[in-house]
């Protein structure tokens, strides 16, 4: 096993634990560490040891929040994927969808708990934290890419 393949599933491994399924750890980590530019899902199974269809459901994943993207390849009748410029920024806005559901679901849950009950002030605090984070997120964004230019 190469240096860089043991260094990618060090990594997949901290992303599962992370809370990301297995092959789309594995995938995401593999993209990180390729050295080509693109990579087609069959080179991906072919260096991942996997199905297809396995790296095809870790892409459809990766893809949905911005991990992965999709690049013409003029000539190529297969698809290229590579991990996107900003990803990290991409997937922390695209998240933002989540933190409002997230403060929606906590809302709801107020008005039914009702304010002054013990589930109420929970979720309150719930509440709280999202709306924090939508607030904060997006300046966030903006100092991470500042400090880039």
């Amino acid at each position: 096993m190469s240096e860089h393949t043991e260094a990618a599933e060090r990594l997949a491994l901290t992303l599962t634990r992370g809370g990301l399924q297995r092959m789309t750890a594995r995938t995401l980590a593999m993209l990180l560490f390729s050295e080509n530019e693109t990579t087609t899902a069959g080179e991906l199974a072919d260096a991942l040891g996997a199905s297809p269809g396995s790296v095809s459901t870790a892409i459809k994943a990766l893809a949905s929040v911005g991990l992965i993207e999709r690049v013409p390849r003029p000539g190529s009748r297969r698809e290229h994927f590579r991990f996107p410029d900003e990803g990290w920024a991409r997937l922390m806005s695209a998240q933002n969808t989540v933190v409002q559901q997230m403060w929606e679901a906590a809302e709801t849950g107020i008005r039914t708990a009702g304010a002054d009950s013990p589930a109420g002030r929970r979720l309150a605090d719930m509440r709280d934290f999202y709306a924090h984070l939508m607030r904060e997120l997006p300046a966030v964004i903006d100092r991470w890419r500042a400090t880039r230019a």
